[in-house]
């Protein structure tokens, strides 16, 4: 083992220099867990220094679940026709949203499967009505593939249709659909989906128009380390192009593939063998490569309470949400939930303090009913 080049790059890290894939595929292939650990740990707390973990209450919910993209690893799609596809209704949006409100959330992560009759009429149309009746809900809908397909659909270009989403009500954008962001796999398990390059273009069109997004990555399937480590600088260098004063991607968030009945498991024998420690690493490397995104968020929902916390101690500084609905991750296997106290109580174990925030980032009080619920539990404990 180099040592001594591990330490010269990890040095590297600590000033905020933008390492090449090689350099990341090296350190991530040879450094010890606990030094990517200490170093994802200390870019952190020059990010966001002090001790606080962010989390969020929201719902993920599905505008429909028709899809012609036919992605290997999704089980949740439908084809156009089948006797279970669907598209939510405005009255069950509403009983959605209401239990979002009562349970202390204002936002609705909204995405959906590439219907083939849904243009971009369809979704302004349904961002003005839902914000018509709920003026302070806040939608962090669509992705950038679904951007993509819009864009087929309506023969247009990603900044007409989100220039026209955003003034319709769209908040922000998730990085729903990244994956791999190279398209030698991205051919093999997604190939109805946009590009690697259109991905990121798209992206690049919603931070010119003042857009927050986030990003994301779906590893551990059929693609090299390397690629992984590719898939971060592309991230970092749409980054680094954002407009002066644009927040860009606020936040970068990495999972396992979950691999429970999927086709890519039968036909491409795909297996999920990410471990416990592949995924600390992978979260010490996010922060590593990504030098100028601010939050990392660790995905209890993929692997569970136990390694996000140890993630908190290697980079991340969000648990995102409670997710009140979750239906896509969850179709291929991602059993694991948490409660708005569960979540609280998570981030407090591991040695962290919880502070509730919304989809910038911004810290928000806690809900009146959890405020009193935490005061009582308090009192009991006195008592």
């Amino acid at each position: 083992m180099d040592t001594k080049k591990i330490s010269n790059l990890l040095t590297r890290a600590l000033h905020l220099e933008f390492l090449t894939a090689e350099e990341g595929l090296f350190l991530f292939e040879n450094a010890p867990t606990a030094d990517l650990m200490y170093v994802g740990n200390a870019i952190k707390q020059h990010h966001v220094p002090g001790n606080k973990v962010t989390w969020i209450i929201d719902r993920n919910s599905n505008t429909t679940n028709v899809c012609i993209a036919n992605c290997k690893f999704c089980n949740f799609y439908r084809r156009p026709g089948h006797e279970e596809s669907y598209i939510t209704t405005i009255a069950e949006y509403k009983q959605k949203i209401e239990e979002t409100f009562a349970l202390g959330g204002e936002q609705l992560l909204l995405q959906g499967g590439h219907h083939p009759d849904l243009g971009l009429s369809y979704y302004v149309d349904l961002f003005k009505e839902l914000k018509s009746l709920y003026p302070h809900l806040k939608l962090h809908a669509l992705g950038p593939p679904e951007i993509a397909h819009i864009t087929k659909l309506e023969k247009s270009t990603h900044s007409a249709v989100l220039s026209a989403l955003k003034e319709a009500g769209l908040d922000s954008l998730p990085g729903a659909g990244a994956e791999i962001l190279d398209d030698r796999v991205r051919r093999l398990i997604s190939k109805g989906k946009c590009g690697g390059q259109e991905w990121l273009d798209v992206m690049r069109a919603a931070h010119q128009l003042g857009i927050t997004t986030s990003a994301t990555m779906m590893f551990g399937h059929i693609e090299t380390n390397l690629e992984r480590m590719e898939h971060f600088v592309a991230l970092r260098e749409v980054q680094s192009e954002k407009p002066e004063g644009a927040k860009g991607f606020l936040a970068f968030i990495p999972w396992p593939f979950m691999d429970e009945d999927t086709i890519l498991k039968k036909i491409k024998r795909a297996r999920n063998q990410c471990t416990g420690d592949e995924y600390i690493r992978m979260i010490a490397m996010s922060r590593i490569m990504l030098p100028n995104i601010i939050n990392i968020q660790a995905s209890w929902l993929t692997v569970g309470k136990k390694i996000a916390q140890l993630c908190l101690h290697a980079g991340a500084n969000d648990f995102g949400s409670i997710m009140i609905e979750e239906n896509v991750v969850s179709a291929a296997g991602a059993a694991f939930r948490f409660t708005a106290d569960g979540i609280q109580k998570a981030i407090s174990e591991a040695g962290f303090v919880p502070q509730l925030r919304n989809q910038q980032y911004e810290y928000r009080d806690l809900p009146v009913n959890m405020l009193q619920q935490q005061l009582d539990r308090e009192k009991m404990l006195v008592d």
